[in-house]
C-alpha cells in the first residue's frame, strides 16, 4: 500500500487553512500533520516531522511564503496558495508543483495534488523505494466527484466545455463499463493525465495506448472504434505509436 504524503499547511488566515483541510480530507492518501497561521511554526514543524507537501500561502507578516520557500529542503515540496498573481513567476522559478489562487475550489485543489503525485514519481525512479504515482482522478459529474481509474479508461471524446470519458469495468471481462459526462475542457483533464498511459490524438479524442488495437496514418482504432488523428498531432501521435 502506497505509504501517505505527509503535509503542512502554512497560511495567516484561519478560514483559509479550513478549506484547504477540508479539500485536502477527501483526497486519498494526503495526511495533514499541521496547519500553521506562520512561517516560523512552519520551521519548527518541519524541523520535528518529516514533510513530503507544503500548502504554502505567499503573503504573510515577517516572513513571506517566498522567503520561506527559499530556505527549506529542496526535496519538500510546495504548492501556493495564494490571492495574488503577481509572485507567479517567482513561485515557479522555484520550482513549485502548483501555483494555486484563491478562492480555491477541490477541483483545482485537486488538479495540484494529483501534479504533485505525478511529479514526485517521476523524480523517484531508480530509487529502491519508487512513490507509486496516483493512479486515477476524480471528476464532477451527477452532482457528485466521482473516482476514476486510470486502468478503466478507454478513450475520452470532447463536446465543447463537456467531455465523455469512456470506460470499462475492470472487475470484469467487459470490454466497457459506464461513460461519464463532466463539464471539463479536454485540456484540462489532458494535463491530469500520465504521458505514459494517454496520448492526444486530436483536439476532441484522447486514447489510452493500452486500448488501441490498430493505427494507420489517419485513424487509430479502439476495438470496433475509429479515431481520427488530427494534422496537428500527427507528427507526435506516430513517432510514439512507432516507438512502442
Amino acid at each position: 500500500m502506497p505509504k501517505p504524503i505527509s503535509c503542512i499547511i502554512v497560511d495567516d488566515e484561519a478560514m483559509a487553512r479550513d478549506i484547504i483541510a477540508m479539500h485536502l480530507s477527501k483526497i486519498e492518501r494526503i495526511n495533514i500533520i499541521a496547519q500553521c497561521s506562520n512561517a516560523v511554526e512552519a520551521f519548527n514543524i518541519i524541523s520535528q516531522n518529516d514533510v513530503d507537501l507544503v500548502f504554502l500561502d505567499i503573503n504573510m507578516p515577517e516572513i513571506t511564503g517566498i522567503a520561506f520557500a527559499k530556505s527549506i529542503n529542496k526535496n519538500i515540496k510546495v504548492i501556493f496558495t495564494t490571492a495574488y498573481r503577481d509572485y507567479a513567476v517567482e513561485g515557479f522559478d522555484l520550482q513549485a508543483v502548483d501555483y494555486v489562487m484563491k478562492p480555491i475550489s477541490f477541483e483545482r485543489l485537486l488538479q495540484a495534488v494529483n501534479r504533485y503525485f505525478e511529479v514526485s514519481g517521476s523524480m523517484s525512479q531508480g530509487n529502491a523505494e519508487t512513490e507509486k504515482i496516483q493512479d486515477f482522478i476524480f471528476v464532477r459529474a451527477d452532482r457528485q466527484m466521482q473516482k476514476i481509474d486510470f486502468d478503466s479508461i478507454i478513450y475520452i471524446e470532447s463536446y465543447s466545455d463537456y467531455i465523455k470519458i469512456h470506460t470499462k469495468d475492470t472487475s470484469t471481462s467487459l470490454s466497457t463499463g459506464k461513460t461519464i459526462v463532466t463539464r471539463e475542457t479536454i485540456s484540462n483533464i489532458e494535463a491530469k493525465l500520465p504521458k505514459t498511459q494517454f496520448l492526444r490524438l486530436h483536439r476532441s479524442y484522447i486514447v489510452a495506448l493500452a486500448e488501441i488495437t490498430a493505427f494507420t496514418n489517419e485513424l487509430v482504432t479502439i476495438g470496433d472504434k475509429a479515431l481520427t488523428i488530427s494534422r496537428s498531432y500527427k507528427q507526435e501521435v506516430l513517432k510514439k505509436l512507432e516507438g512502442l
